[in-house]
């Protein structure tokens, strides 16, 4: 055991993981050696023979497994964002493993008890407001895992878990397998026709990755899939590419999740049943915001309606441009963007050769770092010789206004065939304050093109708003400061999740912003105010297309979770009917359609949960007002409330008072639209 360096104390700075002395082979028994601690330990609390306290319960609880969280996290971690055939083998034998695990904690009858008898006796107990909520999760969460249920209901739980667990597991791996099997090779000058410097540079990188060296590589990696998709004049190569990005999942191999998905939702519908509920949006939505799949429903819908008549406005221009410029043919989802990049350089004279040169990545990464600094103080110092699982990955020290250590992040930014698509935050350590202070190791993982050998790598605004996005996740999870780590950092309600990053891409469009950090990457110039006009007065630009394209995903993510009898799904069958009864546009496609939907199928995390980016959204229109309205993007009074209500108290507060606490007012639906451009 002392081989192994997952179960040897870390020596590395900042109790980093190990990284360059870690295999994989390690994994498979400090799983079983962490789980079986970890068991030990949380039977050693079930079985306790003293009256429950909330310290011989729920403290020990929460003390517990540290072997195990620091496994998981650095095998999770690796999983997404730097895997190879020997660790998804792994993944597909331990995914069942510590379900089973978990299982055996949240359906133990004695524990259960010891943590009943204390939520019965909560008012008696003296508790902090931090320590009533953590009970309050720790009761809800035993509970919603059928602690309460028989002995059958109980093991038919446990075996549930057990088999979602393996197929989040292979719906995952499924996507990822079809993501790097795919490759467009751009042969000829009519195969690259229309295409851009920056998108060939890091089209010629990607082919390099992929031993094609002097070629050329599309990937199914959205920084180089988009793009292509806009500038390729090559109207052919443009439908493969789109047919091969949103057919991932469904190729009839190996790899097509039809099954996977159709069996994730039958148990999903069985769980539901088992606990009480009508389906799994009722169960998934009883503990969130949003409360109901009716308030769901109402919210997305009231977006819906204004965001397809404005969609239908956007196709018409298309139609129109695809006329003037001789092209005789129906605008199919392969066009919308090619179209769109031409319509928008008519509209608002901007394309994205010409704006891409101001958004060099490393601008970008200290335009997120200096915008935190001025919010709430924190500096970022980058560090070398630390350990790291790609030589590609970045890592900075982050100091609290007073100077002291508060944390570590990590930035993975290039898209690799090693890596999942997608952009994510995740922590390899939480914070929390049990033993001492422990302070926060976050990542950021994105999936940006490289530039050529030299060059700067360069981003789309789109791209640019993503970083800014899980930056603010990122945030959330570095400016963490309570006491338990059930409910540190991200750990609140699905639906509140969103806000933190949201809000935060709020500053990335603002001039103050913008003017000093959109630099040209070769003359170093600033952004000319001409062209910063044009990118601000775009910003609504093809606005019907994103929230068509959002939100008939996100309804189909909750109809599938209220279906009666899922077992006779037919995917495409049920996709086709469920957009004809939405009146979806034929030119515009799910942003993610179902048999790589891995929001809602690699885990239950956003499952009937996809709508809470909109729900969310509500939320960050409107706190942005709060310093809209004190005519200072960064004044100080307003930055701190949103420290302490928002970006520092995790769980720990109700979301919709903590929220009304920082706005001083519930959050008002008609900023959402307004933001979107979507109000009368």
């Amino acid at each position: 055991m002392s081989q192994n360096p997952l179960l040897t104390d870390w020596t590395t700075p900042f109790d980093l993981p190990p990284f360059d002395d870690i295999a994989p082979s390690h994994f498979e028994e400090a799983f079983d050696a962490a789980m079986s601690e970890a068991r030990s330990e949380i039977d050693g609390i079930a079985q306790d023979t003293t009256a429950p306290t909330f310290t011989n319960t729920i403290i020990a609880l929460e003390k517990s497994g540290k072997r195990l969280t620091k496994v998981a996290g650095t095998f999770f971690n690796l999983s997404g964002a730097h895997t190879n055939p020997e660790l998804q083998e792994i993944e597909r034998k331990i995914a069942p493993k510590i379900a089973r695990h978990a299982s055996e904690t949240l359906l133990n009858p004695d524990l259960f008890q010891r943590i009943a008898t204390l939520w019965e006796q909560r008012d008696t107990l003296d508790l902090s407001v931090e320590d009533l909520k953590v009970l309050e999760r720790y009761w809800k969460m035993f509970q919603r895992a059928g602690a309460g249920l028989d002995d059958a209901g109980k093991t038919r739980m446990a075996e549930i878990s057990q088999r979602l667990a393996t197929l989040g597991t292979s719906f995952s791996q499924n996507v990822l397998k079809d993501e790097a099997d795919f490759q467009l090779v751009l042969e000829t000058e009519e195969d690259r026709a229309g295409l851009p410097d920056f998108l060939l540079a890091a089209a010629s990188e990607a082919a390099k990755e992929r031993g094609l060296d002097g070629k050329h590589v599309i990937t199914l990696s959205r920084s180089s899939i988009e793009p292509f998709l806009q500038f390729s004049t090559n109207r052919r190569l443009r439908e493969e590419a789109f047919k091969g990005w949103t057919s991932r999942g469904e190729t009839g191999g190996d790899t097509d999740n039809n099954d996977v998905l159709k069996e994730t939702l039958v148990l999903r519908k069985e769980k539901a049943k088992l606990l009480g509920f009508d389906s799994f949006a009722a169960f998934k939505l009883d503990d969130t915001m949003a409360k109901t799949p009716a308030n769901v429903r109402d919210l997305l819908t009231r977006v819906w309606t204004p965001g397809l008549e404005r969609a239908e406005e956007e196709r018409q221009k298309l139609a129109d441009m695809a006329v003037q410029l001789g092209e005789n043919h129906p605008i199919e989802a392969w066009d919308w963007r090619y179209y769109s990049e031409k319509v928008r350089k008519a509209e608002h004279d901007l394309d994205e050769t010409e704006l891409k040169p101001y958004f060099p990545l490393e601008n970008m990464i200290t335009a997120a770092f200096d915008t935190a600094t001025r919010l709430f103080g924190v500096t970022f110092k980058e560090l070398s010789d630390v350990p790291v699982y790609h030589r590609d990955v970045r890592v900075w020290e982050v100091l609290a206004a007073n100077g002291e250590h508060a944390g570590l992040f990590l930035g993975d930014y290039f898209a690799r065939p090693s890596k999942r698509s997608g952009a994510w935050m995740s922590a390899f350590r939480s914070q929390h304050k049990l033993d001492g202070n422990v302070t926060p190791i976050i990542v950021n993982v994105m999936n940006f093109s490289k530039g050529a050998p030299g060059e700067a790598a360069l981003l789309t605004f789109d791209d640019a708003r993503t970083l800014f996005h899980e930056f603010g996740h990122a945030l959330h999870g570095l400016l963490s400061d309570v006491t338990y780590p059930m409910i540190s950092g991200t750990s609140v309600p699905r639906d509140f999740v969103e806000l933190p990053s949201q809000l935060y891409e709020h500053w990335l469009s603002e001039p103050e912003i913008l003017s000093k950090y959109a630099v040209h990457y070769k003359t170093g110039e600033p952004i000319p105010r001409s062209l910063l006009d044009k990118v601000l007065s775009a910003s609504n630009f093809n606005q019907g297309f994103q929230t068509v394209e959002y939100t008939s995903s996100a309804l189909i993510d909750l109809e599938l979770h209220l279906l009666d009898d899922p077992d006779t799904l037919d995917t495409g069958s049920f996709e086709k009917q469920e957009l004809e009864k939405l009146g979806m546009p034929s030119a515009i496609t799910l942003r993610h359609r179902i048999p790589h939907f891995q929001h809602i199928f690699s885990g239950d995390g956003y499952s009937a949960g996809y709508y809470s980016y909109m729900w969310s959204e509500v939320m960050d229109a409107d706190a942005f007002g709060a310093f809209e309205e004190k005519g200072d993007i960064f004044d100080k009074e307003t930055a701190a409330k949103l420290l302490k209500h928002i970006y520092s108290a995790g769980g720990r507060p109700d979301p919709e008072e903590t929220y009304v606490a920082f706005r001083g007012r519930p959050p008002k639906i008609d900023a959402l639209l307004e933001k979107r451009g979507l109000s009368a």
